[in-house]
């Protein structure tokens, strides 16, 4: 099974995917509650350099709110992280796909949540 949601944007500006990106998301109901710049803290805490990588954490609020009604826990798992990342001509942007990482709850409701989830996000990417 994939873990991810993928879609590579070719010859794209990080800068200008990351604002497609929180466009998309945002269009699909998507807020973002965290966000990582893991470039800038490799830099920061190890003096090491890489190409651009951030994690957005998103969060559909209606959706995290009927999750948790179903299995409060699932906080743990909360919120859905969005990678985007420098490539060699593009940049890459991955979705942690909801389903699979709920997997370790059994829980038929909650699953079923994960896959509305899981469509938003994928429609989210292809709009990139």
């Amino acid at each position: 099974m994939d873990y991810t949601i993928n879609r590579v944007i070719a010859d794209a500006d990080f800068d200008t995917v990351d604002a497609r990106t929180r466009a998309a998301l945002t269009d699909k109901g998507f807020g973002i509650l965290t966000e990582i710049d893991v470039k800038a803290t490799m830099k920061k805490k190890l003096d090491v350099d890489m190409p651009y990588y951030r994690i957005l954490g998103a969060c559909n609020p209606k959706m995290a709110h009927q999750a948790i009604g179903i299995e409060p826990r699932v906080g743990a798992m909360l919120p859905c992280n969005v990678i985007l990342r420098e490539i060699e001509g593009g940049v890459e942007v991955s979705a942690v796909d909801p389903v699979a990482s709920m997997q370790a709850i059994d829980n038929a409701e909650l699953t079923a949540v994960a896959s509305d989830v899981r469509d938003l996000l994928a429609k989210a990417v292809a709009a990139i």
